[in-house]
């Protein structure tokens, strides 16, 4: 008997219109869990490098973590992956809300799909029964419609339907796939969903999941449960505001903005506004989101309330959460908050990411200032700057004019467009637009986690610590009941915690480079774990001293599946999962002159400094010079097949070669 997962995947094959239900290796779950570790071997075992992104032989996976539809709190996460048409890597993009429950609930840990529909299909799993149906009547239709009119045909108002709006049957490479309470809008997943002909994935499901111990199960789910709502009426002192309580980035929840408003760039990560924030703005801006905002609403069985419903008269009603409340206010460089809330409202119904899309329209209006853009490129755009994001949010969307460049993202547009368009790709890393940050002294913790995290977003892979240095009475406060902190490394981290800050300690003489590689390591592979268990990263790797840590997440997979894991275990299994996501990406090409920020994230940077950096965290996680895994490192790790793999492709040549010339 399979415990906490069904055993099942669904095969569709879209080009032969086919369906098949097939029984998963056990050794899939014992190796690599779920979610984000399973989609990395599915990829790695069935895409070769060659395969590009919109070619029929790319998969696109819907993935369910493994404690998904378990009482275990906030585990709702569906994990999507494919070949991303920005990176060119494998992307994965995960969403909350209620789709993966329901397909456990369906009999499904994970849906694979291949192949090209020939006409644009819809998918409709109901239980035992699965079939793919016409949708040429849904052609144009927004992500919202398009669900609403889905569960209408079926009378069938539970379904949980994920869909692409007009982005995405586009293939706008940084189109998003939409779910009611949540989106996967990184990496062009919508782009490639859209690509296959596959407009939504409508499920529904009455089945039950089974738990191995489901009265200790039960009994931890309690505490998590007391640890969240401590957090929520007692929230941390001294650290930002959508820290300070639990669960993902409260954006919808809190109105002081002053660290975001003063520390972001305005327009293309060109310009830091350090005076913005004052208590006029921050009186319009709460009573702009006060009245947008019709109430805060949560994911499946998550007692936090993370997302909000927004209304605006003669705007489209949808669901925002975390920073895209902002991210277009930022671009636009506008004090308008209303305007953030309108313009959203749109591109969530087109289906784009709120973190690329206005980065990509203040890319083009930078280059029409600069007249690397003309009059030509840009006929009929209006003269306000709100008037021109609307406009060429709606170019992008259809592939219209300028807007079928731009809809391949800044980086890819700057290099058609040419002309020195190039010099203003401001903010990317590995081709994807990033949250636009301009700080003073350089951060090296944050840049390891910018230049080597392969989610290339920075927001999936930080976590666990203060993103800058508190006052001393707060550390000390902070350190206390910091249990969270991995066995071995509590003395370590709390020291660096306390003394982080002090005079003579300022980056980048402080922390030591061994510590900040341990550092970077906590916080990555917890974002490992979870996107394998299917958890909110708010609730364990994203959140300061969260209610699931590498303490107690073993006992609950323990639990659930009857594995027995321990931490050692468990830290194992999340290593192997991050370096397996590495090979598929070093078998496409990824190399170490990928891996570093933009030149101007910094204010002040050290180029020496940096580069042993990174020297010494590729030894730190058993990597050579370009960041490749070493043989060792591979067979530790029961990923032999990769190392074989490298070797037959000569990826790893140049290591032997090294090692014969020093013998």
């Amino acid at each position: 008997m399979r415990y906490a997962e069904t055993g099942h995947s669904l095969e569709i094959d879209l080009s032969k219109g086919t369906v098949e239900r097939v029984e998963s290796d056990p050794e899939l779950t014992e190796l690599h869990l779920g979610g984000l570790g399973a989609n990395a071997k599915i990829l790695w075992d069935r895409v070769p490098p060659e395969v590009e992104p919109f070619s029929p032989d790319n998969l696109l996976i819907f993935n369910s973590g493994l404690l998904v539809a378990t009482p275990a709190l906030g585990a709702n996460r569906t994990i999507i992956s494919s070949i991303s048409p920005q990176t060119l890597f494998m992307g994965f993009s995960m969403l909350g809300g209620f789709w993966a429950p329901e397909l456990k609930y369906a009999g499904y840990d994970r849906v694979i799909i291949r192949g090209k529909s020939p006409t644009l299909v819809y998918l409709w799993i109901n239980n035992d029964s699965v079939e793919v149906r016409d949708a040429s009547h849904l052609k144009g239709k927004s992500t919202y419609e398009t669900a609403e009119l889905i569960r209408q045909e079926l009378n069938e108002p539970k379904a949980q339907v994920l869909s692409i709006g007009l982005a995405g049957e586009n293939r706008v490479y940084f189109a998003s796939i939409e779910g009611d309470k949540s989106s996967a809008s990184r990496l062009g997943m919508g782009a490639i969903m859209g690509d296959k002909g596959l407009k939504a994935i409508a499920v529904r499901g009455t089945k039950d999941i089974s738990i191995a111990q489901p009265a200790e199960f039960i009994e931890l789910c309690g505490e998590v449960r007391k640890s969240i709502q401590h957090r929520l009426s007692n929230p941390l002192p001294g650290v930002m505001p959508i820290h300070a309580w639990i669960g993902a980035p409260r954006e919808m929840a809190v109105h002081d903005e002053q660290w975001h408003t003063t520390s972001f760039a305005w327009g293309n990560a060109r310009y830091r506004r350090r005076d913005f924030w004052n208590k006029e703005i921050e009186k319009q801006w709460t009573e702009t989101l006060e009245n947008a905002r019709r109430r805060l609403i949560s994911c499946y069985n998550c007692p936090v309330k993370c997302s909000a419903i927004i209304e605006l008269p003669g705007f489209p009603t949808y669901v925002m959460k975390c920073f895209s409340k902002l991210t277009y206010v930022f671009a636009a460089r506008v004090d308008n908050l209303d305007f953030g809330l309108k313009i959203a409202s749109h591109a969530q119904h087109y289906g784009v990411d709120g973190y690329t899309t206005p980065q990509v329209m203040a890319f083009a209006l930078e280059l029409y200032e600069a007249g690397i853009l003309t009059d030509k490129d840009m006929e009929g755009m209006p003269s306000d700057i709100e008037g021109k994001f609307f406009w060429l949010l709606d170019r992008i969307v259809r592939r219209e004019g300028i807007g079928d460049i731009l809809a391949n993202g800044v980086y890819w547009a700057a290099r058609q467009i040419g002309k020195g368009a190039e010099a203003y790709d401001h903010n990317t890393i590995k081709k994807h637009e990033q949250i636009p940050i301009k700080l003073g002294k350089l951060n090296p913790i944050y840049y390891l986690m910018w230049s080597t995290g392969e989610k290339a977003n920075i927001t999936q892979i930080e976590g666990q610590i203060p993103q800058a240095p508190l006052p001393k009475e707060v550390r000390e406060e902070f350190v206390k009941d910091w249990i969270q902190v991995p066995t071995g490394k509590e003395e370590r981290f709390k020291q660096f915690i306390l003394e982080w800050g002090d005079p003579g300690t300022s980056f980048p003489y402080y922390p030591s480079i061994d510590l900040i590689c341990e550092l970077v390591d906590w916080q990555e592979i917890m974002h490992c774990i979870d996107d394998s268990l299917g958890l909110c990263s708010g609730l364990s790797s994203f959140g300061y001293k969260p209610p699931y840590h590498i303490h107690n997440l073993p006992l609950f997979i323990s639990y659930a599946t009857g594995m027995g894991l321990d931490e050692e275990r468990l830290w194992q299994i999340a290593t192997r999962n991050r370096n397996l996501v590495r090979a598929v990406n070093i078998r496409r090409g990824l190399r170490r002159k990928d891996e570093r920020p933009p030149e101007d994230h910094w204010k002040k940077r050290f180029p020496e400094y940096e580069a042993k950096l990174l020297d010494e965290y590729y030894k730190f996680k058993g990597w050579n010079s370009e960041g490749i895994p070493t043989k060792d490192t591979l067979h530790k790790l029961k990923l032999g097949y990769v190392y074989k793999d490298f070797m037959k492709r000569g990826i790893l040549e140049e290591e032997n070669k090294e090692k014969k010339q020093i013998k």
